[in-house]
């Protein structure tokens, strides 16, 4: 494979409780050995129907008010068409329509470029599956 491209596979676990898992620790390890402190775009993107990618501050009470918002746009209740797994499951698969299953970031010299209070997150309301992936991609 080119030095151009690199990508790996995370496997993350996520509970059996909505959440928000923060990874930019993550991102950052793997751009130290894939950037080699070029510049260019990390790719992140998850390959569920019920998961999403958010960039947004955390610790601060931004992920549960993430998730409080979520549980209003989209509740887990017996509306939803699409009905296997727990009760308001459907809603879980309308979430990438809202927090998209992907994010495309600048890095550069080596280095994630995110504002002060960014984390890169994989937002997770599917309490059904706790086995995620996560495929991080440099191009650069």
């Amino acid at each position: 494979m080119s030095d151009a491209f690199t990508t790996r596979i995370l496997n993350v676990t996520t509970g059996s409780a909505e959440t928000v898992v923060d990874l930019t620790h993550e991102c950052e390890s793997f751009l130290r050995e894939a950037a080699r402190g070029r510049d260019g775009l990390l790719n992140i993107f998850v390959p569920h129907a019920t998961a999403g990618v958010a960039v947004l501050e955390t610790g601060a009470g931004s992920d549960s008010d993430l998730l409080a918002a979520l549980h209003t746009l989209l509740p887990a209740d017996d509306r939803w068409q699409h009905r296997h797994g727990s009760p308001g499951h459907g809603r879980d698969h309308v979430l990438p329509a809202f927090i998209a299953p992907h994010a495309t970031l600048p890095v550069i010299g080596g280095s994630l470029e995110l504002g002060t209070w960014q984390s890169v997150c994989v937002v997770d309301t599917n309490v059904d599956n706790p086995d995620r992936q996560v495929r991080l991609s440099f191009l650069g």
